[in-house]
């Protein structure tokens, strides 16, 4: 897992990571120079007199001003790179929760589009084209490896665009504080080859079979009869709540509650039965006293079965 904007995974990391690297010899060649000139200024014995005074202050802020405008160039120039998305690639709306991320991967045929949580699949080498909403407070996009920060500012919408140009997976953040949990506001990246990709989006496209054991469908009963179903949605279910994350196919991801728990049965059941346990100022409620540990368990099977 790559987080990390000194080993860049794309061209606008590349970009800003190049830009960093020039900031960095250059103020450590001024320092340099300035400590000369502290330690001639200390041995010195001779008087300065104050027409070389003069130019010495003249030569230190000419050069200070030239370097400025250097930055000033360079920094416009990255600028004009970053910020000019391309034509050509696939069309994401990411919106930003407090504290998850939702991904809507946009079509023209709405039969075809998928939504997703907090995971984000792409192809290699293709650029991504996104579109940054947020529902409530300000949140910021950034994926170290990928590309610098984007603010979600609420009632505006931001576009923005990456690419990923070495298949693995990469760790993003909210990177704007957005309330109490914004620690655990964390967002996943995968690049995975074009092939792969268009198998994996078939997948998400899929409505999910009916559970095939008794447990699983205890579990599917219990989610669509309590507070589950007004929350959340379910392709091929009576479930359409939007306020929480889709579980068409929550069990195809790597964690729960936007990277803070590992997807297993276990953390999933423990999840749902005391979400502020791990996640104090969660939205979703505690379901202590109004699920038995038989009821948490099932429907704990039945969402991992959703792949």
């Amino acid at each position: 897992m790559r987080e990390d904007i000194f080993h860049p995974g794309g061209p606008l990391a590349r970009e800003v990571a190049r830009f960093g690297g020039f900031l960095h010899v250059v103020s450590a060649a001024v320092f340099g120079l300035v400590m000369i000139a502290l330690v001639l200024a200390l041995v010195r014995r001779a008087p300065v007199s104050e027409r070389g005074m003069r130019r010495g202050v003249a030569l230190a802020t000419s050069l200070t001003v030239a370097t400025l405008f250097v930055f000033l160039v360079y920094d416009l120039s990255v600028g004009r790179t970053t910020g000019r998305a391309p034509s050509r690639g696939r069309q994401l709306t990411v919106i930003g929760h407090q504290y998850w991320w939702e991904v809507h991967y946009n079509d023209s045929f709405p039969s075809r589009q998928v939504i997703t949580a907090n995971e984000i699949v792409v192809p290699v080498g293709e650029p991504v084209r996104l579109e940054l909403q947020s529902h409530d407070v300000i949140h910021s996009f950034w994926v170290p490896s990928l590309r610098g920060k984007k603010d979600l500012v609420p009632g505006h919408t931001a576009t923005t665009w990456f690419q990923a140009d070495t298949p693995g997976i990469y760790r993003g953040q909210c990177a704007e504080f957005c309330g109490h949990q914004h620690a655990k506001m964390a967002l996943f990246v995968t690049a995975v080859s074009p092939d792969s990709f268009v198998s994996w989006y078939k997948g998400q496209q899929a409505v999910p079979p009916a559970p095939s054991d008794s447990l699983r469908a205890e579990g599917l009963k219990v989610f669509l009869t309590t507070t589950c179903a007004t929350c959340h949605n379910i392709a091929g279910t009576p479930a359409s709540g939007t306020a929480g994350p889709d579980l068409s196919h929550v069990g195809s991801r790597m964690y729960l509650a936007a990277g803070t728990l590992k997807n297993t049965p276990g953390n999933m059941a423990g999840w749902i039965m005391d979400p502020g346990a791990y996640k104090v100022g969660s939205k979703m409620p505690s379901h202590y006293g109004t699920l038995t540990d038989r009821q948490v368990r099932a429907i704990a099977a039945y969402l991992e079965g959703l792949r």
